[in-house]
């Protein structure tokens, strides 16, 4: 494998179609697409300054690197690519590449990326801003820390670990999502999703856990959640209180306090729907809205 080492790169393409290279601590500035269509690399130590660096490559290792704001969109259409120890500074990173790994990774501008992707592995990401993993697939997710709203939309067949996600509407239109061990906060979690599975959770959500096709709850704990459930099937065990339960669809809901029972019989039908809870602590036939 040929080795290059403290190179300053500043044309357009400038290692167009490599193969078999060995980069190590160079500077890839202001040259668009410099790696395009290369395959067999290793980057070591390197400055990514300018757009597009990795698109349409394959097999890929990246090691102690930095993408700078103006790398925007660095990696796309790209297989087989695994990024480590690394810092990127660049929205719109990510888009429609297959067999992707990134481990201890700092995204600071995360908004639009990773979109359409597939077999993805996050392991102790650090991650900022909106609709984080839009439309992707097949992911195993480990010590995801995430700000940033409408993660996970359209996403399937999800694991997550060990994660901490402050993020409004996420998992919206996804389809079987398993979430362990996490915290999760923001409003509207979940709706028009199809098998979402929290075990061990933590969750505070306004309206949240709505519109969902088949929600399994075991072992969680909803803070400061109201209006929960709504027209959902459900199969959840919450330790110790939610605040309301509005109009569930079916299924049944153990819990050990309900602060608010709202039932809409005209809407709902409430025999679809078993409750077991130690203390109900008032019931009402319509929601107050603020």
């Amino acid at each position: 494998m040929q080795t290059i080492r403290q190179e300053l790169f500043t044309d357009e393409r400038s290692l167009f179609h490599s193969n078999g290279l060995e980069i190590t601590d160079c500077v890839f500035s202001d040259g668009e697409s410099p790696l395009k269509e290369s395959s067999n690399l290793k980057l070591s130590g390197c400055l990514l300054r300018w757009k597009y660096p990795l698109w349409y490559c394959k097999d890929i290792e990246v090691e102690n690197c930095t993408w700078y704001e103006g790398a925007r969109a660095g990696v796309w259409y790209t297989d087989r690519i695994r990024i480590s120890d690394s810092m990127i500074l660049a929205p719109k990173n990510f888009r429609r590449c297959d067999d992707l790994t990134l481990k201890n990774v700092t995204l600071t501008d995360a908004k639009e990326t990773l979109w359409s992707c597939s077999h993805v592995n996050l392991d102790h990401v650090t991650a900022k801003g909106d609709y984080f993993l839009m439309n992707s697939r097949d992911l195993r997710v480990d010590s995801l820390y995430l700000d940033g709203n409408y993660s996970f939309d359209g996403a399937k067949n999800v694991e997550i670990r060990n994660s901490k996600l402050i993020t409004k509407d996420a998992f919206w239109n996804s389809e079987n999502i398993t979430v362990y061990d996490s915290f999760i906060s923001g409003e509207y979690l979940g709706w028009n999703s199809k098998n979402l599975t929290l075990v061990n959770c933590v969750v505070e959500s306004l309206q949240g856990m709505c519109y969902i096709d088949n929600l399994v709850m075991k072992n969680c704990k909803l803070l400061n959640t109201t209006l929960a459930f709504e027209y959902s099937s459900v199969d959840v065990t919450i330790d110790g209180k939610v605040d309301s339960v509005f109009n569930p669809k079916s299924g049944t809901i153990t819990a050990d306090e309900i602060g608010e029972l709202i039932i809409e019989k005209d809407l709902i039908d409430p025999e679809k729907t078993k409750i077991t809870c130690k203390e109900i602590k008032k019931t009402s036939d319509h929601p107050e809205w603020p």
